[in-house]
């Protein structure tokens, strides 16, 4: 019988990969990136747009003017053994500390011989939410 990971582990270590995902050391790095990417990553963005994992890994590196992302309200919802939906809130924090771009998110992970990897993401426009 397959070992099953506790659920609470398994929060505190996607919650942390999700947060690594929005560091800009982590964003710059093809390398981690294509370890936290599944090969088959696909991401449906904040603008309605469709990405691929080679699009996001892309975009991702290029980026040239860093964000700092504040996140909230974390919740894991298992799917099946070793997979798992990871929802949150997130914003763009302002250098005068206000928010903006508040989204909500969802991201799917699953643990691989590789190890845990984002299968999907997807990122919706919300309304403002305080911190």
């Amino acid at each position: 019988m397959p070992r099953r990971t506790p659920v609470d582990s398994v929060q505190e270590t996607l919650q942390a990969l999700e947060c690594e995902l929005h560091q800009p050391k982590a964003r710059a790095d093809a390398g981690r990136l294509a370890e936290l990417l599944h090969a088959d990553f696909r991401e449906f963005g904040r603008s309605g747009r469709a990405y691929n994992r080679a699009e996001i890994m892309a975009s991702l590196t290029a980026e040239t003017k860093p964000v700092t992302v504040h996140a909230q309200d974390f919740k894991l919802t298992e799917l099946g053994l070793d997979v798992y939906l990871l929802s949150y809130r997130s914003a763009h924090l302002t250098p005068d500390g206000g928010l903006v771009h508040h989204t909500n998110r969802s991201s799917i992970w699953r643990l691989t011989a590789a190890g845990w990897q984002m299968v999907f993401h997807q990122g919706t426009p919300t309304a403002e939410f305080g911190a």
